[in-house]
């Protein structure tokens, strides 16, 4: 049977693209806001497109926070791809305002010291060594867009745990362009738009849930 895997429909994302993509990759794809469906899926992928304010208060009033820290604390997976990403960490600051994140990982996303933006197109990026993201696609290149991004992930792991593996790229300056930190792993980029390389990602993904 193939893995089975929910994308969260909260009203932001590009979430029919990501199930395709899904699919494509090898899994068995729910597009819902069932938290039942959430709690039960092998995987579950968290998009988000826009804005870090408008995508935290979103998450927050369908309570992703809830589903995400439960499923986290029994070890199941979670994605989150471009702005699902960014709301994994403390806060995020724009235009003057910082929002409160879900605080999985500790940091802040800033806006990319770098002209012109957003930062749109294809990029390479450089996993770290034991990424099982990017196992077989080294010197590949994703689509990216984004104007704003985390920079560093200040964590250390459990001496019993996986190290965490970081992904870069620079545009302008290196930011942070994937996490894989046990359960827990996004993208800065986005991988169904990236074709058969964005896919080969979500399979590796997929194949270790």
């Amino acid at each position: 049977m193939r893995p089975r895997v929910v994308v969260i429909d909260y009203g932001v994302g590009n979430v029919h693209s990501a199930v395709k993509a899904l699919e494509a990759a090898g899994a068995e794809v729910t597009l819902t806001a069932n938290k039942a469906e959430m709690y039960e899926a092998d995987g579950v992928l968290l998009p988000g497109v826009g804005s870090f304010a408008h995508v935290a208060e979103q998450a927050r009033s369908h309570r992703l926070g809830e589903v995400i820290g439960r499923r986290l604390a029994g070890g199941r997976p979670v994605l989150g791809i471009c702005v699902g990403m960014q709301i994994l960490f403390d806060e995020g600051e724009e235009g003057g305002t910082v929002t409160e994140g879900f605080g999985e990982w500790p940091g802040r996303v800033r806006k990319l010291d770098a002209e012109p933006l957003p930062h749109m197109g294809w990029n390479t990026v450089e996993p770290d060594d034991g990424s099982t993201l990017f196992a077989g696609l080294s010197g590949e290149r994703f689509y990216f867009v984004h104007s704003y991004a985390a920079h560093e992930i200040d964590l250390s792991p459990h001496p019993k745990a996986r190290p965490i593996v970081r992904t870069w790229s620079s545009y302008g300056e290196r930011f942070l362009a994937a996490v894989e930190n046990g359960p827990l792993s996004a993208t800065q980029f986005h991988p169904e738009k990236s074709g058969e390389t964005g896919i080969q990602l979500l399979r590796n993904w997929i194949n270790a849930l």
